[in-house]
């Protein structure tokens, strides 16, 4: 007894608790016992406020479990790492191993082009005097005799026609018809513009053709060197080196460079804005047109991406055109999620469940690419050509897997439209840097000047043009300005915030603090404790 207080009834310990608390309002219920009607005003008015702190509280709780973010950006200005420069020269090679394949197919491009327009294109699209790249010590790897490929005549190009009734209009189109395995399911590929639908044509028929040769291939022992395409480099006014570059070849895009990959060189720190202390190219812009069908665009193709990265230049890159000099300003932005429960991210891709299938740092693209391939493998038996292969898989061929084009383009349709998983298997990366690019251009060189910029170019680069157009092209990639802006996910309603919003509530409809909680704790303790005594009490008496 002398550790809890007993009360008499509960009515008395009900008493105690409003004359002592430090809850606003109680004292009224049991100083008015003579005036019932102020007994029911109180009453009503403390369990409306009762009601509205809950409501409160719960919209609160709601609020945080859905874990909004807000957006909060910050200015730096240090020293930093220039990013990585990939160009391309839009001028893929006739490999000797495939060659006779690809003349083949020009000739049925050719025929398809008179058939539809009646235009003659043998001239611009036959360069037997080009020169092709050995593959040579294939011993390795297998035999490649491609004597039994052929190319199929099943993918014809046809015009269609379909009438407007609005307007009373025949609108054609043009396309190529694919079906399944038996046959029963068939669409066509069609393009309203024709010249579209003859490039996808001949991709499609290049990419069986690619898929003849071995899947490693060490292009750089067969390809010129990098002089040949770059004239000129310079970094904030210093010559550029031959470790400041790694090769690889783009069976569209032609001959690639990637300048400054890994990012660790101190040469390329970044310690000043502006364009002379930028990256500045002189490159070759000529376009041989050794498969004049995969692209109808000349000039070279560059891309501004981080370090340890696949650049994909089809989704991300832009042209340089000939002629031209362009300067390319350039802003970083630097993006940090905080995913868990506050969004989906990923910190290096470990924890992704589809298996990369590049050896660079994880990127959505590079995530997106690998989940497709591995999709197109497990569905259609095969693999795209322009992506890397699984273990095991090889290159789509219909020699071998006839129906592998009607698979592939319903399951591009399904990815484009979001319908496959792959978009929800691969989150964004919690730190990520992006690029804002602005461009001006001018004409170079100009009239009075490409006299002697072109001699200097013969003597000191062995430059030789015997074309009147123009073939070469400089640009100069620079900092804008050191100065990058830092956008970070930051909780909108955090542990703390949560706890002050609800003391901040508590306050308002009672006007109390934390020990008043601790006070009906106490209440209900008391009241637990009462009831028991008088049920054991009642128990002894029945007893008795």
């Amino acid at each position: 007894e002398g550790l809890i207080e007993f009360y008499d009834s509960f009515k008395d310990m009900f008493e105690f608790f409003c004359k002592n608390t430090t809850i606003h309002g109680t004292i009224r219920l049991v100083c008015s016992d003579s005036n019932r009607m102020k007994t029911a005003f109180w009453t009503l008015l403390l369990l409306a406020s009762f009601g509205m702190l809950y409501w409160q509280f719960a919209l609160m709780f709601s609020q945080y479990w859905a874990y909004p973010v807000v957006l909060t950006m910050s200015m730096h200005s240090e020293p930093k790492m220039f990013p990585a420069i990939t160009i391309c020269n839009l001028d893929p090679y006739r490999f000797e191993l495939v060659s006779k394949h690809l003349v083949q197919l020009d000739r049925m491009a050719e025929e398809s082009i008179t058939f539809l327009y009646g235009v003659n294109t043998s001239a611009s699209l036959f360069h037997m005097n080009e020169k092709n790249i050995r593959i040579k010590d294939l011993s390795s790897v297998g035999n490649l005799s491609t004597s039994s490929f052929k190319l199929s005549q099943n993918f014809s190009l046809l015009r269609m026609f379909d009438h407007n009734n609005r307007s009373g209009r025949r609108h054609s189109s043009v396309g190529f018809r694919l079906c399944n395995a038996t046959g029963g399911n068939c669409f066509y590929k069609t393009y309203s513009s024709g010249m579209d639908a003859i490039l996808e044509w001949y991709r499609f028929h290049y990419m069986n053709i690619m898929s003849q040769l071995p899947v490693i291939i060490n292009i750089s022992d067969h390809e010129e060197q990098i002089e040949d395409m770059v004239y000129s480099c310079q970094y904030d006014g210093e010559p550029c080196r031959p470790s400041d570059y790694v090769h690889f070849h783009h069976p569209v895009f032609g001959s690639c460079y990637t300048f400054n990959s890994k990012g660790t060189d101190s040469f390329w720190t970044a310690t000043k804005p502006g364009i002379p202390y930028g990256l500045s190219l002189i490159l070759r812009a000529e376009q041989k047109d050794h498969i004049p069908l995969l692209s109808t665009v000349a000039g070279v193709k560059v891309m501004i991406h981080n370090h340890n990265q696949t650049p994909f230049l089809e989704h991300e890159g832009f042209d340089i055109r000939p002629g031209i000099a362009t300067t390319i300003g350039i802003q970083q932005d630097e993006v940090n999620r905080l995913g868990g429960n506050y969004g989906k991210c990923t910190t290096n891709g470990n924890d992704v469940n589809v298996k990369l299938l590049y050896n660079n740092s994880y990127t959505l693209q590079a995530c997106l690419h690998s989940c497709f391939q591995h999709i197109m493998v497990r569905k259609c038996g095969c693999g795209y050509y322009y992506y890397p292969l699984p273990p095991g898989a090889e290159y789509c061929d219909y020699n071998k897997q006839p129906a592998w084009g009607h698979c592939f383009y319903q399951l591009y349709n399904r990815l484009r439209n979001h319908h496959l998983n792959c978009f929800d298997q691969c989150p964004k990366p919690c730190r990520e840097s992006l690029y804002k690019v602005s461009a001006g251009t001018a004409k170079w060189p100009s009239t009075k000047s490409q006299d002697w910029v072109r001699q200097a170019l013969r003597h000191q680069n062995g430059y030789n043009s015997t074309s009147n157009r123009s073939d070469i092209a400089k640009v100069t990639i620079f900092y804008k300005q050191l100065n990058y802006q830092s956008v970070n996910e930051s909780p909108l309603l955090s542990e703390n915030l949560l706890l002050s919003s609800m003391g901040s509530q508590w306050s308002l409809w009672f006007g109390s603090s934390v020990l008043s909680v601790v006070e009906m704790f106490e209440l209900l303790i008391d009241t637990l404790v009462l009831s028991l005594l008088f049920c054991y009490q009642r128990f002894r008496s029945k007893k008795t």
